[in-house]
């Protein structure tokens, strides 16, 4: 009896905690057009009836308003008051068009409303045609949304509107917004003289670059000079992209919405404008250009006697390929070689320490896919990391990791300044239980009883495993048993790498979070402490369009892979089975 009382009391409560309490959360509308809002601090979602929807589409963080509370307080009923964010405004579907207007219907799978397009919107589209629509107006009086057509589908290239399609889906824009693009280009080229006095100028500095044969983002360089104490200076110059997008402009908010560039197999959806990315920040060779530093004096052991942190300007002498770089180190001769066979030295070192000091060795192989004009895979290409990506490697790790344990010793209000550090929690045991009995069936044997011996038996195991069938399947698996790296403001280290101190500093023309950082740190330098009350809400949503991209990336791989095996209808291939689901089979060739 008194647990019933208590019950009624709680339900009742909850009607009274909530009946003028706005909640945040995500709308999720299921295909038969219920939706449900999934919000914090609540154990039940709030049904929303397709009525209550506001103007909400799936997917759309919104404020929701409880309206009713059943007596068994297992179903609660709301109604949508705001969108606070849209996961997408962009959609694919058909026109529709009639005398002096047009409708757009999406192709979705979940319900929304059809689409009005004025006809000075239609962009030369047609009757039926398949077009991409941007969401441009809609008010709360009961009229339709509007929209204007941004493309029109070429309905010949299936594997366009396939790419599309995805990034779409996953939320990501397939162009910027008009006053984002004109704000970008309004920045100007030149350098200025008051700004080159501003900071450390070493331009006359060895410097170059290394990135893939068909980068055209240069946004890391490395300088590298002998010194008169023995010592080497090694510089990593990062693109000051925070110098040229500005907090609380429509280019930060846009770069900050999409968070991150998202790499599909035939093209790159970026996180900045191509005038920015490729022009402005990119560090091309033969030109100055203003760069983030981290500057080390470094002995031939790899050790760092010294370093500094700020801002630079510098003239790369060069821009090599990995390939380039890489048939420099195995025939130890070259443009520039012995810099680079000194530079390769040392993060051989540095690398090396690393894995003493407990980071796991996971170094699988890359797939990707040779492409004809009109994308379509015509062959299939097996990347590996080989010592010049590793070199690269070595060097932005070591800044990272530099960076934050500069940033790790400040308090503000004797507490941590908070920061958008880069982590990867330990194991979870649940999933390392079974990885590790599957792994046994192949003769391998593994040490569970701690993090460090964890880490030791999965570095043993991947250099067991190399060359054995069962390689692949065991990396792939033991990578998915690991936990999910995220950005976040609580400093619990990388487990991966072995770092008590991690963040992401060195890629800001695709990545929000190292604008974040390059922010933050440039106050400090200046001594300027400004602790940001909402950044883990921000590290929350980095972190969300993260995974995002990445499943993005892996349905476009995907999609690509049975183009691929379209070829091949009939034939037998062998292959190996990497996963089983209710629906069927995963596997390799």
């Amino acid at each position: 009896m008194g647990r019933k009382n208590s019950k009624k009391k709680t339900n009742e409560k909850q009607r009274r905690t909530h009946s003028t309490k706005l909640l945040k959360g995500v709308l999720d509308i299921t295909r038969s057009g219920m939706g449900f809002v999934i919000a914090e601090g609540l154990e039940t979602d709030i049904m929303v009836r397709p009525a209550d929807f506001n103007t909400a589409l799936h997917g759309d963080i919104v404020r929701v308003a409880i309206k009713e509370v059943s007596s068994s307080g297992r179903r609660v009923q709301g109604v949508i008051k705001d969108v606070l964010e849209r996961k997408r405004t962009e959609f694919i579907g058909h026109l529709q068009m009639g005398k002096g207007f047009a409708f757009f219907i999406a192709e979705m799978d979940k319900p929304m409303p059809d689409i009005f397009i004025p006809m000075q919107h239609l962009n030369k589209a047609k009757d039926s045609d398949r077009v991409v629509v941007r969401l441009t107006n809609w008010v709360k009086d009961g009229k339709r949304p509007e929209g204007e057509v941004i493309t029109v589908l070429d309905p010949e290239n299936s594997n366009d509107a396939a790419m599309k399609e995805i990034l779409l889906d996953a939320g990501f824009p397939l162009q910027f917004p008009d006053e984002v693009m004109e704000e970008a280009a309004r920045i100007p080229e030149v350098i200025s003289t008051a700004e080159i006095h501003k900071r450390k100028d070493i331009r006359d500095v060895f410097t170059i670059t290394i990135d893939p044969v068909d980068a055209k983002d240069f946004d890391d360089a490395i300088s590298f000079r002998k010194l008169k104490n023995g010592y080497f200076e090694i510089g990593i110059h990062i693109a000051d992209v925070s110098h040229y997008v500005e907090p609380e402009t429509a280019l930060d908010k846009e770069a900050y919405h999409r968070a991150t560039s998202v790499y599909l197999p035939d093209r790159v959806n970026p996180m900045l404008p191509e005038h920015i990315s490729n022009v402005l920040c990119s560090l091309r060779p033969k030109e100055d250009k203003l760069t983030f530093s981290a500057i080390f004096q470094m002995n031939a052991k790899g050790e760092v006697k010294q370093y500094w942190l700020g801002k630079t300007i510098i003239h790369s002498d060069h821009r090599f390929t990995y390939e380039e770089v890489q048939t420099i180190i195995e025939e130890k001769a070259g443009l520039y070689a012995e810099e680079i066979l000194i530079l390769n030295d040392i993060a051989r070192k540095l690398r090396k320490k690393r894995f003493d000091n407990g980071a796991i060795n996971f170094s699988s192989q890359e797939v990707r896919f040779k492409l004809d004009e009109k994308g379509n895979p015509i062959g299939i290409v097996i990347k590996e990391s080989k010592e010049a990506h590793q070199l690269i490697e070595e060097y932005m790790l070591l800044a990272n990791r530099t960076v934050a344990e500069n940033v790790s010793k400040i308090k503000v209000n004797h507490k941590p300044l908070p920061f958008p550090y880069r982590t990867h929690d330990d194991p979870d045991e649940e999933k390392l239980v079974p990885f590790a009995a599957f792994a046994q069936k192949f003769g391998h044997k593994f040490d569970t009883s701690s993090p460090d011996a964890i880490a030791a038996s999965f570095n043993q195991l991947l250099k067991d495993v190399h060359g054995k069938p069962e390689q692949h399947v065991l990396e792939q698996l033991g990578i998915r048993t690991m936990a999910k790296a995220r950005y976040t403001t609580e400093n619990v280290g990388h487990y991966g790498l072995g770092f008590e101190h991690y963040c992401h500093f060195t890629s800001p023309i695709r990545r929000y979070p190292d604008v974040q950082v390059h922010r933050i740190l440039f106050d400090l330098l200046n001594s300027k402490l400004v602790a940001d009350k909402k950044l883990e809400d921000k590290c929350k949503h980095t972190s969300e369009r993260e995974r995002a991209a990445m499943e993005a990336e892996r349905a476009s791989n995907k999609y690509k892979q049975v183009q691929y095996m379209r070829n091949y209808l009939g034939e037998e291939f062998e292959g190996v089975i990497s996963s089983v689901a209710s629906f069927g089979f995963g596997w390799k060739l």
